[in-house]
């Protein structure tokens, strides 16, 4: 799952930052992201993400849900399978 379409599933709040331009792919984006964790501001290319502020990343949406709320391996699994649920596989 391409970690944008990850965010939506795990903030509370997301948007995508029009002022941002990509440097080494067309695909990346800045998402500025509110969750029940707080405030991030998260770049995305494909599956792989990068938080701006604490210089951390990763990939693949579990990674994301345990870094943005906090969870353990497990919670974010069930997290993600909840939300997935709720929203369908197309996550609109």
């Amino acid at each position: 799952m391409p970690a944008g379409e990850a965010l939506a599933l795990l903030a509370i709040d997301v948007k995508a930052d029009p002022t941002y331009l990509p440097l080494k792919t067309d695909h990346s984006r800045r998402w500025h992201v509110h969750t029940t964790r707080g405030e991030f501001e998260i770049l995305t290319t494909g599956p792989k993400w990068y938080d701006m502020r604490t210089h951390q990343g990763g990939g693949g949406a579990i990674d994301l849900a345990m870094h943005v709320l906090g969870l353990s391996f497990v919670d974010a699994v069930k997290h993600l399978t909840r939300e997935v649920g709720r929203h369908g596989p197309d996550h609109s």
